[in-house]
């Protein structure tokens, strides 16, 4: 079968060994082998795919990222005349304009194939609560699928679409990518706009993207982020999220993981298993370095979606169908949704309250690490123990996600292996609000210690080598002067968060001078690698937040430039002015600063 990434189905387009008619012809006909999975709610026919494919005729291949690239959309998410149900055919609408990330992706190329089965408005996890029919998963149809972005992780799994857009609140983006060997992208919230999507908890969802590999999500996440005024919660993307940054993992890397007697399995010894086998695996990797986190408040938080007062939201949503027509609403989600309109007002800020005190010690967690690393989920079901405890069952899909959304994190979903029952099972890394160009960075290196097929594919994924560079949370700088621990400027490196990690030397290859005036006297290095020699000097770690503010207050003739040290590293340093050095006294024989400042004290 044709491999469906992103880059492979350029390459056969660019070589003519394909054309989008015949890629979709062939995604018509092997859908039906899978009409039993319950995937689709509405596949598009040919006469309505045929605008999207005319209207490649006139696009360069080389001028857009998705030109021909096949993608489903949940059935909560908007495409332009055709309907969307949420999973409810009493509340369906036809829509005038497509949801703005849909419209940012047919813009990039993308075709879109059709609108996807999910749990009913959004609430579940499980991919069973749809009167569409359970959403069955793509290598066991004994089994669930994970939801509610049920139908969009199984169209990619199967090999129907390249990529599919969910949505994740709880998880919904993130669970059904573990049950069927996907990548599995839940964006900081406000990245890609919610504008176009029907809303479950519209101050906590986020559009989701399900992809076969890394660099497939982070292709489609770089064609459909952008800022949107149609939507309240849109936030604009810092630059050190930038596309750009994809692949740059910090190397050494320190996961968080939780305690070994916080960890659930809910009674799955496959999965459980096969993440102790991930953690083996990663114990002996020698650019990984794990340590252990309380566990304890990231549940107390996760609580709070489900046994607060955010239940409410939903209950918005489908307020309108709970007064007119109950009964149009699956039992199960109506049994969950319909006591939202019960909350009082001070229920909420009572549950705010609680959340903020749990949110400062879970993101001081989370800050200490380059992400924690937890199991996706804890128990794959089969459908026939889902429906017997419906509840209880979708409760346990969520223990490890649940919080994610409430506390304005980023999440990347990803594959790392199969279970003795060949069923898929993967691991989510974590990190703060807009990390997730660096999630999705160290995901791509763990693809390389962790390969896994496409989907249900038999040939594993392709891999890109990229490069390790620094974090792009932090910056390391090196200073020379009084900005050395315990001396008079230091308390500027400190006071911002700054971190000691390195005592060393330049390169051979500088002059040290005493500048005039002070005090504070300042030293000014000139680069000379005819004449210069080794000088000593410190390595901070300082937050990227806090750089701009510190080299700010640095003054002529000195600067921050990239300073060589003894081991060959290029780090930003103070550097000085040629023109600076007139009238100062020459040191460079004394070795550093520290030294010079000795002298001065005797």
């Amino acid at each position: 079968m044709q491999s469906m990434t992103i880059s492979a189905l350029r390459a056969a387009y660019i070589a003519g060994e394909l054309t989008p008619e015949k890629l979709i012809a062939n995604i018509h006909e092997r859908a039906e082998q899978f009409r039993d999975r319950n995937i689709w709610i509405h596949q598009l026919t040919i006469e309505e795919l045929t605008p999207f494919i005319e209207g490649l005729a006139h696009k360069n291949i080389e001028d857009y990222p998705l030109w021909g690239i096949p993608f489903a959309i949940k059935d909560n998410i908007d495409l332009i005349g055709i309907t969307t149900t949420a999973g409810c055919e009493e509340f369906k609408y036809t829509p005038e304009k497509s949801a703005t990330v849909v419209a940012n992706l047919i813009n990039a190329g993308a075709i879109p194939i059709g609108k996807t089965n999910l749990d009913q408005f959004a609430t579940g996890l499980n991919g069973t609560r749809s009167p569409f029919g359970a959403c069955k998963n793509s290598f066991d149809k004994n089994y669930i699928s994970g939801g509610s972005s049920s139908g969009s992780a199984v169209s990619v799994a199967l090999g129907l679409a390249t990529f599919s857009l969910g949505s994740d609140t709880a998880g919904s983006g993130r669970v059904p990518a573990c049950f069927n060997n996907l990548v599995g992208l839940k964006p900081s919230r406000g990245l890609l706009s919610a504008a176009g999507m029907v809303p479950a908890c519209k101050s906590l969802d986020c559009m989701s993207i399900f992809a076969l590999s890394t660099e497939d999500a982070n292709a489609v996440l770089s064609s459909a982020e952008s800022f949107d005024e149609a939507d309240e919660y849109s936030r604009k993307n810092p630059s050190a999220n930038n596309t750009r940054y994809f692949g740059r993992q910090k190397l050494p890397l320190t996961l968080g993981i939780i305690d070994p007697s916080q960890l659930k399995f809910f009674g799955d010894e496959n999965y459980q298993k096969a993440y102790a086998d991930v953690i083996e695996k990663l114990e002996t990797t020698e650019d990984i370095t794990l340590v252990h986190v309380d566990y304890s408040p990231f549940d107390e938080v996760a609580k709070l979606l489900y046994e607060g007062p955010w239940v409410a939201e939903r209950y918005l949503a489908a307020e309108e169908l709970i007064n007119t027509n109950p009964e149009a609403i699956f039992p199960v989600v109506r049994d969950i949704i319909a006591p939202g309109g019960e909350p009082k007002a001070h229920q909420l800020f009572s549950a705010q309250y609680k959340l903020q005190g749990f949110a400062r010690t879970c993101k001081d967690q989370v800050n200490k690490f380059d992400a924690l690393l937890m199991p996706t989920a804890g128990r794959l079901f089969t459908i026939e123990e889902m429906l017997a405890e419906p509840i209880k069952h979708n409760s346990e899909l969520g223990f490890y996600t649940n919080f994610v959304n409430l506390l304005d994190l980023s999440a990347v979903a990803v594959p790392t292996s199969f279970t003795e029952k060949n069923l898929p099972f993967g691991i989510t890394l974590i990190g703060d609000t807009f990390a997730d160009r660096a999630l999705l960075s160290i995901a791509n290196y763990l693809e390389t210690i962790f390969p896994t097929p496409e989907g249900t594919g038999k040939a594993d994924k392709p891999r890109m080598e990229l490069p390790a560079v620094a974090t792009n949370k932090t910056v390391d700088v090196v200073v020379c002067g009084a900005h050395l621990e315990g001396l008079s400027l230091n308390w500027q490196l400190t006071e911002r968060g700054g971190e000691l990690i390195d005592s060393t030397t330049t390169s051979k290859s500088y002059r040290m001078y005493a500048l005039a005036g002070g005090p504070p006297f300042r030293p000014g290095l000139i680069r000379d690698t005819e004449n210069g020699e080794e000088i000593i000097v410190e390595v901070w770690r300082l937050p990227i937040t806090e750089f701009g503010s510190f080299v700010a207050g640095i003054p002529a003739p000195l600067g921050i430039g990239k300073l060589e040290l003894a081991d060959g590293r290029w780090l930003p340093g103070f550097i000085c002015e040629f023109s600076g050095i007139e009238g100062a006294e020459e040191i460079t024989e004394l070795g550093g600063w520290r030294s010079y400042m000795n002298t001065k004290s005797q």
